[in-house]
């Protein structure tokens, strides 16, 4: 079986060739073919439903200032501070399911690694609700964790950063895809997506800590 190639975009390439993805080569979690197969269908088909029509983030480009996130309560939806230094956010498609919960606790568990390779700060951003959110985090970390889980329950992070798919037939929803972006400050440094949601290639802590090597 072949693997997916992994792309981190530069914005010269992206001009280039819109459709290249930056891919690295890693090991996949043990996913059904059914899901997988619908997972591939969706995400092909969001751009034509009306939630794929930003144009997806590219190195150099900024932040969202005004996308408003929550993280303590629903009642206090808030645009998402970034630190000045540079920071990691974790894009995941949803909460409490099973790769999303088998990809987090590496970030949780390199905390400190990443943090000696000059990580100030790793966010983790799903479209589910705060409670939700607040409730995953203590789940994968019991004890406690420095990693911000944040709640963009409307999207409109996700869609900022043009990254949000249609995932109806499986979450009953929109979702974020499932990407990281390193930045410094509101200016993004790399961007990595995986080409199907349900997988693992180029978003698991261990390739992305190799990126800061």
């Amino acid at each position: 079986m072949m693997r997916p190639l992994l792309a981190v975009v530069s914005r010269s390439a992206r001009l280039a060739a819109p459709g290249v993805h930056n891919v690295h080569r890693l090991a996949r979690l043990p996913i059904s073919p059914r899901p997988v197969q619908a997972l591939r269908a969706v995400t092909s088909v969001a751009s034509s439903i009306g939630h794929g029509d930003a144009s997806t983030v590219v190195p150099g480009d900024k932040l969202s200032a005004t996308a408003t996130v929550k993280e303590l309560k629903a009642d206090a939806p808030a645009p998402f501070d970034f630190p000045a230094g540079r920071h990691i956010i974790v894009g995941v498609p949803g909460a409490f399911t099973g790769t999303c919960s088998a990809q987090i606790p590496g970030y949780i568990n390199a905390f400190d690694t990443f943090k000696t390779r000059g990580i100030e700060q790793i966010a983790v951003v799903a479209v589910n609700d705060v409670f939700v959110l607040k409730a995953w985090k203590e789940s994968l970390a019991p004890e406690g964790t420095p990693i911000r889980f944040i709640a963009d329950d409307t999207g409109a992070f996700s869609k900022s950063l043009g990254l949000l798919f249609d995932a109806s037939p499986l979450l009953g929803s929109v979702r974020a895809k499932r990407f990281v972006i390193i930045a410094k400050g509101d200016t993004v440094e790399t961007v990595a997506v995986e080409n199907v949601p349900s997988e693992l290639t180029v978003t698991d802590a261990k390739t992305i800590l190799a990126q800061l090597a």
